[in-house]
């Protein structure tokens, strides 16, 4: 991670207990990963750092917003995003990070870098289907709503439908409702 070096964390240096790192996280930063989902992107990112002897516990608080396509009308909003999580790192004798919530880092290390998981973890707080506030509550005004509301199907029509039924599968019916009722015999 050269290129986000802000992102390290020197923890030989630091004294035992508490200390407040402080992020904006914005669209360069997913650029760094090729990530392009974001048209713009504005995080804040709180970061309590506990060192303790053997390990390090990392909570962190995400708050602000990405702006993102509608996958119903492709209008661009901004999806809130407002995340805590929670990392413990410890010691061992070779990187793992298989554990989504524990990472373990090799003995000789002297930094963590956080890039990563703060990646991971606003690109995983997005929904599958991002859909605009606006469509749910009626307020959108946009051309593929209204194409949409054009060929939606509606319930009315397809009773009417329903009820007219040509008279000649009526009697198909019957057939098949004497068929069910017969013991079998002819």
């Amino acid at each position: 991670m050269k290129d986000l070096k802000e992102f390290d964390i020197s923890f030989i240096g630091l004294k035992d207990g508490n200390t407040q790192f402080e992020y904006t996280i914005e669209n360069k930063f997913f650029n760094f990963f090729d990530y392009d989902e974001f048209y713009n992107s504005n995080i804040k990112v709180n970061l309590s750092f506990v060192k303790k002897p053997t390990l390090f516990e990392l909570n962190f608080t995400f708050l602000g917003w990405v702006e993102v396509a509608c996958d119903v009308t492709n209008e661009l909003f901004k999806y809130p995003i407002e995340i805590s999580s929670e990392l413990i790192v410890k010691f061992g004798e070779a990187f793992n990070n298989e554990n989504e919530e524990l990472l373990i880092i090799p003995y000789s290390d002297y930094k963590l870098n956080i890039a990563h998981y703060i990646y991971e973890t606003v690109v995983l707080a997005l929904p599958l289907k991002r859909i605009h506030p606006g469509v749910s509550d009626g307020t959108l005004q946009s051309e593929v709503l209204e194409k949409l509301k054009e060929l939606e199907i509606n319930k009315e029509e397809i009773e009417i439908h329903n009820k007219e039924i040509d008279p000649r599968w009526n009697k198909l019916k019957n057939i098949l409702i004497d068929k069910n009722t017969s013991n079998g015999t002819s």
